[in-house]
């Protein structure tokens, strides 16, 4: 939970609050000693005070109905009293801010006005009408409106500045996702390029060299020899541009849509696997996330053509009213995932723990239903749709 810097005053507002209620209860408990000694005062007294102390645990539970209910009982005690003590009417200045912070909207004013109205009756049946009776409770409940008012106002604005502060966390954290992102796909880059200059150059030079030796001697006891090397250097040749492939993802400058169709291409030609792409039109996002979106559909279908023998793929991507969300199924042999994931987690598989973590940076939900016997379906949801 966030800290609130106004919440030390808050705290001391409240404390304040409950002192200045315990002392007039003390007050009006040491009136009635010193003049009748009513035993009803004195259990109505003992009574407001035990109701008091026993909501404080409903407020700080934050339960509205309870809190309601607490006002309304501590109220009637404090009425009654009130008709027989009259330094009772006192206690209406705590039970004021009670009610502007317990009760919701309009209701606490309105309640503040009734209670208002009562005090002033009741100093008149104990001592007639006077200015002072009137004057008091007026300007009593004047304050407490303007005090509590502000408090709640002061206590909003602490609100919004604190959601302020948590989103600019927030975006400065995918920030710095997106910063090491970038760095990753540029040192994928440069080692795509070091790979295609030096191995797969020197592996096409080998294999055209074993390639002219192997025509221009057709009849050496060692072009066996020669061949196996040939073929052994074009199979490596192969491979590295695979690698090299995998590592230099297609350009998003046309977006995540026309990637997502020429990566499908591509892979089903090399894999043999139909493959079909359904893209909305304007499902548009922020870079890090088409660069994380097409990652993970990437790694999806690494690991359907490694596990999944799989005959047809399909990837979709829909745009909703506030998220994107990317679909890729298959219908292989299928595999229980959170088996799988429990054994990614003890080795060092990084397919379905890469895809959460890269969905958890952009505060999206990553989904896999799957399996054995019936396909897998991994479904990507991330906000930002309708940017």
């Amino acid at each position: 939970m966030p800290h609130r810097t106004l919440a030390p005053v808050f705290a001391g507002l409240r404390v304040g609050l409950h002192v200045l209620f315990g002392s007039l209860l003390a007050l009006v408990v040491v009136r009635v000693l010193v003049t009748d000694g009513s035993v009803t005062a004195l259990v109505l007294a003992g009574l407001l005070g035990g109701v008091y102390l026993g909501g404080l645990a409903v407020a700080r539970a934050r339960r509205r109905a309870a809190a309601v209910v607490w006002v309304a009982v501590l109220t009637l005690v404090w009425a009654a009293l009130v008709w027989l003590v009259p330094e009772a009417a006192y206690l209406v200045f705590p039970l004021f801010f009670l009610y502007l912070h317990v009760l919701p909207g309009a209701a606490g004013p309105l309640v503040v006005l009734g209670t208002t109205a009562l005090t002033i009756a009741a100093f008149a049946v104990h001592g007639g009408l006077t200015v002072g009776g009137v004057v008091g409770p007026l300007v009593g409940a004047g304050v407490a409106l303007l005090i509590g008012l502000g408090y709640a106002a002061l206590d909003r604005r602490a609100a919004e500045r604190e959601a302020l502060v948590a989103e600019l966390l927030a975006t400065r954290d995918r920030l710095a996702a997106a910063e090491r992102e970038q760095g990753i796909l540029a040192e994928r880059a440069r080692l795509a390029r070091e790979i295609h200059d030096t191995v797969a150059q020197g592996l096409s030079s080998i294999q055209m060299l074993l390639h002219a030796a192997e025509r221009a001697d057709a009849t050496s006891p060692g072009l066996a020899h020669v061949r196996l090397a040939r073929e052994t250097a074009a199979d490596g040749l192969a491979e590295t541009r695979r690698f090299i492939r995998e590592l230099s993802p297609p350009r998003l400058d046309s977006g995540l849509g026309p990637a997502l169709e020429r990566l499908a291409r591509d892979w089903g030609a090399r894999e043999g696997v139909a493959i079909d792409v359904e893209v909305d039109d304007d499902a548009s996002l922020p870079m890090d996330a088409q660069t994380a979106l097409l990652r993970i559909a990437q790694g999806a279908l690494a690991n359907v053509a490694q596990h999944a023998g799989a005959a047809r793929v399909g990837i979709r991507l829909t745009r909703l009213d506030d998220a994107v969300q990317l679909r890729i199924a298959d219908d292989g042999v299928g595999f229980d995932p959170e088996r799988a994931e429990a054994v990614a987690a003890e080795t060092d598989s990084f397919g379905l723990r890469a895809m959460r973590e890269r969905v958890g940076q952009l505060d999206g939900a990553l989904e896999v239903d799957s399996a054995p016997g019936r396909g897998t379906a991994i479904t990507v949801t991330l906000p930002g749709g309708a940017s």
